[in-house]
């Protein structure tokens, strides 16, 4: 049950290297691939988001959900949910010619959906069957050369860019994920906004040591978006040990 998140450590190590360059960047649109034709619509976003929601809203719900939460009940729902999206990793994988990934994800969603009670056991991860980092059909489009568009900063949701928007429209197509109403689907994207919510806690300080909170997060999660389109294949500088910055991304994107 320990197999939820993206657990490919060679990824992770490679994403690390690819945010530090984020931190020592030279500020306004030194990341490729950003475009914020609405950024004084997104500070205001942002500033609503990060002064007040967060603060006295999504924080402390989400501390408060996995401080009382038990967490037999908290990895149970995890794994399930996780499970439903593990058929639009499958073809997001295929076609970004990934078979071993597309493989790997088609195996742990039948494995865990029959003998894991419809996910809620990792039955796969047991069975030593990983689960590679998800692919989402605006990463295929990056890929593939379709730029990641207008970003945009919404209230309580966080970043969204148009290319990503628009493959999560796409994701949203596959069994299981079509079968789910429109209560269900707000349902799965809160108890996932809450874990990670609950995650980046403890990177809270790099937020309030940055400059400016709004630039960095904007481009740290359009690098997160850069790299993940090109599947890790990018030129990196040589490793440091600034970890920290892939479990921040991994929390802001998550989704």
């Amino acid at each position: 049950m320990e197999g939820f998140g993206d657990d490919d450590e060679d990824y992770d190590d490679d994403l690390a290297a690819v945010l530090e360059e984020v931190e020592q960047g030279g500020g306004e649109y030194s990341v490729p691939g950003v475009y914020d034709p609405f950024e004084g619509f997104n500070r205001a976003m942002w500033n609503l988001n990060y002064d007040y929601l967060d603060p006295y809203l999504a924080r402390p719900i989400s501390l408060a959900y996995v401080d009382y939460t038990p967490s037999f009940i908290r990895t149970g729902i995890r794994n399930f949910l996780a499970n439903l999206d593990e058929p639009a990793s499958m073809v997001n994988s295929a076609l970004m010619l990934n078979g071993e990934e597309a493989v790997r994800h088609f195996n742990r969603f039948w494995i865990n959906s029959t003998f894991g009670l419809l996910g809620l056991i990792d039955i796969a991860s047991a069975a030593d069957i990983r689960k590679p980092v998800d692919k989402q059909f605006g990463d295929t489009l990056g890929k593939y050369g379709v730029s990641n568009g207008p970003y945009f900063m919404f209230p309580v949701y966080g970043p969204l860019t148009l290319r990503e928007g628009a493959g999560d429209i796409v994701d949203g197509l596959y069994l299981p994920l079509s079968a789910l109403n429109f209560w269900q689907s707000l349902g799965k994207w809160a108890f996932e906004g809450m874990e990670d919510r609950a995650a980046l806690v403890k990177q809270e300080a790099i937020l309030k040591d940055s400059p400016d909170a709004y630039i960095f997060t904007r481009d740290a999660y359009i690098q997160n978006k850069n790299f993940r389109a090109s599947g890790g294949n990018v030129e990196l500088p040589e490793q440091q040990d600034d970890a920290y910055l892939d479990d921040f991304m991994d929390e802001i994107d998550g989704q």
